[in-house]
């Protein structure tokens, strides 16, 4: 018997087109299931259907049976009881579950109490303090509030909530997306080993098709609200049957895909970091500092040697904390080094004054993740992309539209744009207008602070590609930050690796990657999901 059972099942949220349209679905008992397709698709529209959490007047047709028993006709008692009981819900953001101002310890009692009122608060403390031990929560973290946990150990707590009734379903939504890779592979891995271990379903929601490759024992894909191919995993990777699920085959395997390089000659460096320090001192409380007591140092940028090459793309990979987006805001001079120089062109701009600096940005310039928080919303994409020009006064406004409609074109996205608004369009959208921002003013380099990591694995492919195009079109220096190794050894000539504000290893992609030398840039690799062994993997 089916634990799950989904029967054309139709979602629409008021005057909008079908959500979820017309989709079956069956789920064993212990199953883990992977959902994967592009944003918008209807995955998590289908996660919540499931769990009854959509919005007020959507319109929910078909069926939906668990172990039986028919969701969309429960009542508000029974359906309480169900959510958490029968089924546990892992969201994307943790914080969105986390009360701030609940210790993890109540948040863990207040979720057992609510749905076991029988237990003493002694009873539920001991169950509770055992699941978060089994996610690798200590028992001393009790008390500590959801800010004092990292992003991997707040996920860790939701994932300790869900667990907390034993439900025999988890409906994990893209649990994993905004952690770093070594993070999620652990997080992934503990979850679907408690999983096994107490004969639980899952049903792994993502975009990422390497990812659910890796974790799940089927696949199911959707489009446009759409169920176009579900299988085994083996076969959905292997030969799969619909023209969507082979782009979205193709597409990731094009990222992991190594394109040739031609051998760099020795030249001078257009980016020189000698010695480079960016040190931030904890303040503590009011009284540590009338007593001038010192709370110590943070070390984010320690002691950074780098060069960077005319024309080359240099991957700066590492996980979350480890002086990354720091160090590109040094190179930047947004924030002045702590010590050591930072040279472009065979200049120190660290010793230039605001008024110096300047004129220096138009030829250093910017792509950010989230493309949508760096535009105005107030502005047209044309103005927006027109700015820069005007801000360093390299021309006037009826000129600049002249440039920027050429842009447009340049970046796939065509003068029909020039009036849009940023919320008109889709992320990959969005991406391609700032890049084209960053481009306008002609610069030389190009710091992307993990330019990618928000957009799907096909639409992902295509800004990658289009970067490439490019920098070849405009002869580009790029500095690309990003913790996705398989994106950094696709772009790449050359990767550096940082750990605790250090570069504990830099070389050649290829080699890098094929060869890793140090202990963290081995585990690194190790924790990345490999599509194409996979492919050849033994069920």
């Amino acid at each position: 018997m089916n634990l799950l059972e989904i029967a054309d099942l139709q979602v629409s949220y008021p005057n909008q087109a079908l959500a979820v349209a017309g989709v079956s679905l069956q789920i064993s008992p212990g199953e883990r299931l992977g959902l994967v397709g592009e944003s918008g698709c209807g995955k998590s529209t289908l996660g919540r259907a499931i769990l009854r959490l959509l919005p007020p007047h959507s319109q929910v047709n078909g069926q939906i049976t668990f172990a039986g028993e028919p969701l969309l006709s429960m009542d508000r008692q029974r359906l309480r009881r169900f959510r958490g009981e029968a089924v546990g819900l892992v969201f994307q953001d943790p914080m969105t579950r986390l009360d701030p101002l609940m210790t993890i310890g109540e948040h863990c009692r207040e979720t057992l109490l609510a749905h076991r009122p029988q237990l003493s608060r002694r009873q539920a403390q001991d169950l509770a303090l055992a699941t978060l031990e089994a996610v690798r929560i200590p028992a001393s973290r009790w008390s500590q509030y959801p800010h004092e946990f990292s992003g991997g150990m707040r996920q860790r707590v939701a994932i300790a909530l869900a667990l907390l009734l034993d439900p025999r379903l988890i409906i994990a939504d893209e649990p994993t997306t905004s952690l770093d890779v070594t993070v999620a592979a652990e997080i992934l891995r503990e979850m679907t080993k408690l999983c096994q271990e107490r004969d639980m379903a899952l049903v792994l929601i993502s975009h990422d098709l390497a990812l659910v490759g890796e974790y799940c024992d089927r696949i199911a894909v959707m489009q446009a609200g759409q169920l176009v191919e579900t299988g085994p995993r083996r076969d959905i990777l292997r030969q799969p049957q619909h023209p969507y699920t082979q782009s979205l085959l193709q597409a990731a395997l094009h990222l992991q895909a190594q394109p040739a390089r031609p051998s760099q000659s020795p030249r001078q460096p257009l980016l020189e970091l000698r010695g480079v320090k960016q040190y931030f001192s904890l303040e503590g409380n009011w009284l540590q500092q009338a007593l001038g007591q010192s709370q110590g140092v943070i070390k984010a940028v320690d002691g950074i040697d780098l060069q960077i090459y005319p024309q080359e793309i240099l991957a700066l990979v590492g996980e979350s904390g480890c002086g990354k987006s720091t160090l590109s805001r040094t190179i930047l001079q947004l924030i002045r080094p702590t010590a050591g120089t930072v040279e472009f062109a065979g200049q120190d701009i660290t010793k230039l004054s605001k008024a110096q600096l300047r004129p220096l940005r138009r030829q250093i310039q910017m792509i950010f993740q989230d493309p949508y928080a760096c535009l105005n919303p107030l502005m047209t994409i044309g103005r927006g992309i027109a700015d820069p020009l005007l801000i360093h006064g390299l021309t006037d406004l009826s000129t600049a539209e002249t440039q920027v409609l050429e842009m447009l074109e340049r970046v796939g996205l065509g003068t029909q744009f020039y009036n849009r608004y940023p919320n008109e369009l889709s992320g990959g959208q969005q991406q391609r207008v700032a890049i084209a921002r960053a481009l306008i003013t002609r610069p030389q380099l190009i710091i992307c602070d993990e330019p990618v990591s928000m957009l799907d694995a096909s639409i992902q492919a295509q800004v990658l590609d289009l970067m490439l195009e490019l920098k070849q079109e405009f002869a580009l220096t790029y500095l690309f930050i990003t913790h996705d190794l398989w994106v950094a050894k696709f772009l790449a000539d050359r990767i550096a690796v940082m750990e605790k504000g250090k570069i504990v290893e830099i070389g050649p992609a290829v080699q890098v990657f094929a060869q890793p030398q140090h202990p963290y840039t081995q585990r690194l690799w190790q924790a990345v999901p490999n599509l194409t062994a996979n492919l050849h993997r033994h069920d």
